[in-house]
């Protein structure tokens, strides 16, 4: 089979691909044999040596897949060969890569997904609404009627914030950089844009929400925009740290912070697919939403397996609204 490796760090074509033996499943894996893959920030990030992960090289690479059992290791028998799965995204990207035609899971990571989701849409589900799940319904608490502010909101995860605000009853505010996807992001259910490039974000979180606030805030950028971020918030609200984009240094808001018992609090969705009880607990959410219609995964654009490097030259341009997935 043919896997993808790099053997430096550095951009998309330090990509290579590798003719690898396809080995049987272990006692509790199962053997898949992959259709799409959904891509994320974190390859890039880990390609290039900037990831929470520093993996031995040469190093493979992936979070996410779906596709077909071919067949099933000792001991796993609540799956079988022909079955349409999708996998939740490995702790390791390095140990247990996706970016392959066939792979082998360990059951427990492996999910008969919604028969209404395509491969595409499969392959794009588990790394955006875990994430988001996590943050604002495992940690935050999010609820009706409460101000939820989301950075980077035309991403996977931003996206996916937005539907998840809505599915309970809270006001998404989307923060982009330029207004050029304003629209698009009012159209999927943002409540409010916020263009930071055009407008002064604290005056116009604070327009937005007036007296009350923001209670929940959900950044993956850092940097200076931690200063108005936590101007507009609200009486012991929570500001909710999963990525650092920003090349700048972030500042801490010391007497926002001290002034309004604010919480500032890091988060990776590790937590949550560590955590059995967790795990299950999200898994229900995000399926029960899946069935209903109120989640359903955006794909901004699909590419072929020959064209990874490719995909990730688009994943890094900020170009994307959705998902990028690749057809394998």
């Amino acid at each position: 089979m043919r896997a993808v490796r790099f053997y430096k760090r550095g951009g998309p074509e330090v990509l290579t691909f590798n003719e690898i033996e396809a080995l049987r499943p272990a006692s509790g894996e199962v053997g898949i044999r992959v259709k799409v893959l959904g891509l994320n920030r974190a390859e890039a990030l880990m390609r290039a040596g900037t990831y929470i992960e520093t993996p031995s090289l040469p190093s493979g690479l992936g979070l996410e897949a779906a596709g077909i059992v071919e067949s099933v290791g000792e001991g796993v028998d609540n799956f079988k060969p022909g079955d349409a799965v999708s996998i939740i995204p490995p702790i390791s990207q390095s140990k247990s890569p996706t970016y392959a035609e066939y792979i082998n899971v360990p059951a427990e990571r492996v999910v008969k997904h919604p028969s209404t989701l395509s491969f595409e849409e499969a392959a794009a589900a588990w790394m955006q609404y875990i994430t988001a799940y996590g943050a604002l319904i495992d940690i935050a608490g999010l609820r009706k009627d409460d101000f939820v502010v989301i950075t980077a909101a035309s991403s996977s995860v931003g996206l996916a914030a937005v539907q998840i605000a809505n599915m309970v009853g809270a006001t998404p505010i989307a923060v982009t950089r330029a207004s050029g996807k304003k629209q698009a992001l009012l159209d999927f259910g943002a409540a409010h844009v916020v263009a930071t490039a055009e407008e002064d974000l604290e005056a116009r979180l604070k327009e937005i929400t007036g007296s009350q606030g923001v209670r929940v805030v959900l950044d993956s950028i850092g940097g200076p925009i931690f200063e108005p971020l936590t101007a507009a918030m609200s009486q012991g609200g929570i500001l909710i740290e999963y990525g650092g984009l920003s090349p700048e240094a972030t500042p801490f808001p010391l007497f926002a912070v001290l002034s309004k018992s604010l919480t500032l609090r890091g988060y990776l969705m590790h937590e949550i697919v560590r955590d059995p009880a967790r795990l299950e607990a999200a898994k229900a959410f995000i399926f029960e939403g899946l069935r209903a219609g109120s989640l359903w995964p955006r794909i901004a654009k699909a590419f072929s397996f020959n064209d990874i490097v490719a995909a990730h030259r688009f994943l890094e341009s900020n170009e994307q609204f959705g998902k990028i997935v690749v057809k394998v």
